[in-house]
């Protein structure tokens, strides 16, 4: 199963553009044979936490239909991020779609000091299961948290996949973490960053993919769109 990971440059809160970007991204996956994508944090409107209670939605937004669409006939689970609204408050929030099946949500249930004042905890679901594999989900912050993967390894995961916002240093601690889970775990762990203005920082790329024993596969660049692809039947 060929799972891909994107690196983008999403407009900010221009949810409409960064659709269109999406379905590029996404289609040109297809083409590669993917049949799971995940985009970095808060893809759909870029890491903006002033502006997340505004652009804020839910699962069933009928702005998202075409992502619906694209699993349907291309039989491939889509994972994007989204600022999604829980009762009075917002989380950060990865929308999954997945072949004819209905729409999941995973909200980052750890989340940064610098976000509480913008967002809430969410519950997210130990691991999304897909074609007989357990793919473990963690947005940013929350691959810092040692009982994170530890919860993915004891629930049962065969791979780890990080949806992040990431500066330059924090792609670089990011990256000697998942190569830790990596070895710890003894499951493949990819990462996905996006490229340029994110609030007041600048996305740095470096999109990256280790295999079980830690050893990094692929690495994208700072500042270029693009997508990295995994066999994880391997």
């Amino acid at each position: 199963m060929k799972l891909c990971v994107a690196q983008l440059a999403s407009k900010k809160g221009d949810i409409l553009e960064n659709i269109s970007r999406h379905i590029k991204m996404i289609n040109s996956a297809v083409t590669q044979g993917a049949e799971l994508i995940i985009f970095p944090e808060l893809s759909l409107t870029g890491y903006e936490p002033k502006l997340a209670k505004a652009l804020a939605t839910s699962q069933d937004n009928k702005m998202l239909g075409e992502f619906q669409q694209l699993s349907d006939q291309h039989q491939i689970t889509i994972g994007l991020g989204l600022p999604t609204k829980y009762s009075e408050s917002i989380c950060i929030s990865m929308v999954i779609f997945q072949p004819n099946q209905s729409r999941l949500t995973y909200s980052k249930k750890y989340i940064h000091t610098d976000e509480e004042p913008y967002f809430v905890c969410g519950k997210n679901f130990p691991v999304l299961k897909l074609k007989g594999k357990n793919i473990a989900i963690a947005i940013c912050y929350e691959l810092s948290i040692p009982a994170h993967a530890e919860a993915a390894y004891n629930n049962g995961a065969d791979v780890y996949i990080a949806s992040v916002a990431k500066t330059e240093t924090g792609i670089a601690k990011a990256h000697e973490t998942l190569c830790a889970i990596a070895k710890k775990y003894n499951f493949p762990v990819l990462i996905s960053n996006s490229v340029g203005p994110s609030e007041d920082f600048i996305s740095a790329g470096n999109s990256a993919i280790w295999d079980k024993n830690g050893i990094l596969q692929a690495n994208l660049d700072a500042v270029e769109e693009g997508l990295l692809l995994f066999n994880l039947d391997d």
